[in-house]
């Protein structure tokens, strides 16, 4: 029984820290939209790609928040605040 209470409690630990990491939020400090890059305050950057949009919105100093699929590997929405 404890052998299964721990590996529950091993799947939830991993399951929360996959969803922690389905979206990155915070200041744009860098916009390439050329390239379709987006860079954070924090260092991290995304590279958006052509089939999703990026709203008109975004602008360096502003707002953003990008969500990612499930693997938290590919792009799939753009917010501005």
């Amino acid at each position: 029984m404890k052998k299964i209470a721990i590996a529950v409690a091993a799947v939830a630990l991993f399951a929360g820290a996959a969803n922690a990491a389905s979206s990155v939020s915070g200041t744009v400090s860098a916009y390439n939209a050329e390239a379709r890059v987006i860079t954070f305050d924090n260092g991290k950057s995304v590279s958006v790609p052509l089939d999703v949009a990026i709203p008109a919105s975004l602008q360096v100093g502003g707002q953003a928040s990008i969500a990612f699929d499930s693997e938290g590997d590919r792009v799939n929405a753009v917010f501005t605040r």
